[in-house]
């Protein structure tokens, strides 16, 4: 086998396109280990069912400390616990509490609110015929939803949607570094929220947090900052990416395009497909293996950081036929755009439901939308977790 050139996974030009490196990965090195990245060493998992147990296997670790620098956890105390870097029974007791705020109901809840937003969006962001579909759709619909659900005041989303670009930028690697300024302003500002809250609590996500309660316990400050932090960016990031990156796919695939606008029923499944097709969350978050364990024919060395490729996984040719292919019918389809078991996202309802809607309701708007610029001309942001877009130009 030839040796890998040590990829950029975070860089734009490899999100661009990383599915040919996923697929020989897959054939050539399923746990491909690199021999050190930032400050660990890093096993890549690639294979469908090798993603399948890493997700479910609680000899891995969500856990930072010990696998952190102390200096740089310290710095982190605003986010660091949060149910993504937590293992039970801390982190079942986190979710537990946030259920009781964040229902299905209140979600189902959602879709007119969804609906006049997409609506208002396409009424105001085209000029002269054309659109950023990132900037003047993509991004507000998820961010007003979630600052709605959470409670932000109008006038505050611009910073929020500023503090968490910076975060996203550098999640759970060294680079998070520079964003440590905005950090700790995000955490600022919550707490006196929160102040605010509790003194006068409003129908929102961050006052029900403030109260919620089980068996006696109530969330800790800096539990309630990690909480508002996570949901944020989970709550709006990941929908940007499937909603932005899920209209390139339709304008790459018109055929399938015009299949969803001819039957918006198909609304469903064409999200699931695109969830597969694009995996918006590229890489899983970080695991830290307890042990040495075996993935495939791989050890894997106690104290390694695991990263589970959610975006090869989806792309597994033993598990999805002709993979490569945009099916919105597509049926089973058991992806892992929103990974499995203990950690299974807790926005996934949400992020489906501004899916389910924003799309349809493009495509009918815009019968004739079209791309203003080649796609291999497209800037993807660099992040090493997500794959979207910086901006989609299109004709409308």
């Amino acid at each position: 086998m030839a040796p890998f050139p040590a990829p950029d996974f975070a860089s734009p030009q490899f999100k661009a396109n990383p599915y040919p490196l996923y697929a020989r990965l897959r054939a050539e090195a399923p746990v491909y280990r690199r021999t050190r990245a930032v400050f660990w060493h890093v096993s890549h998992v690639t294979r469908y069912d090798d993603v399948l147990r890493v997700l479910k296997d609680e000899r891995l670790s969500k856990e930072w400390a010990g696998v952190v620098p102390w200096p740089l956890l310290r710095l982190l105390r605003p986010i660091a616990r949060n149910m993504l870097s937590l293992d039970p029974p801390d982190h079942t007791r986190l979710r537990g509490l946030v259920n009781k705020a964040f229902t299905p109901r209140l979600v189902d809840g959602l879709r007119g609110r969804v609906q006049q937003v997409c609506d208002e969006l396409l009424d105001t962001g085209t000029h002269d015929g054309q659109m950023d579909l990132v900037r003047s759709y993509a991004l507000p619909i998820p961010l007003t939803i979630i600052a709605d659900l959470l409670g932000i005041p109008s006038q505050d989303r611009a910073r929020f949607y500023a503090w968490s670009k910076s975060l996203v930028a550098g999640f759970f690697t060294i680079e998070v570094v520079p964003a440590l300024p905005a950090l700790w302003r995000f955490h600022r500002y919550l707490r006196e929220l929160f102040a605010r809250r509790r003194a006068d609590p409003q129908d929102d996500l961050i006052s029900a947090l403030v109260q919620a309660e089980e068996a006696g316990d109530m969330l800790s400050e800096q539990e309630l900052s990690a909480m508002v932090i996570m949901l944020l960016i989970a709550g709006y990031e990941t929908t940007v990416h499937l909603i932005a990156s899920g209209a390139l796919a339709l304008l790459q695939n018109p055929e399938q395009a015009e299949g969803l606008r001819q039957n918006p029923a198909l609304a469903d499944s064409a999200v699931e497909e695109l969830l597969r097709f694009t995996s918006p969350l590229d890489f899983a978050t970080p695991r830290v293996a307890r042990e040495d364990l075996t993935v495939g024919t791989a050890t894997i060395p106690r104290g390694d950081i695991v990263l589970a490729i959610l975006g090869s996984a989806n792309r597994d040719e033993s598990q999805f036929p002709n993979p490569e292919t945009l099916d919105i019918t597509r049926e089973p389809n058991r992806h892992l755009a929103f990974g499995i078991g203990g950690h299974f996202c807790l926005g996934a309802p949400l992020a489906r439901l501004e899916g389910q809607i924003a799309l349809p309701t493009l495509l009918r708007r815009f019968p004739t939308l079209r791309l203003a610029a080649p796609a291999e001309t497209l800037r993807w942001r660099r992040n090493l977790f997500l794959r979207g877009l910086e901006e989609l130009p299109v004709y409308v």
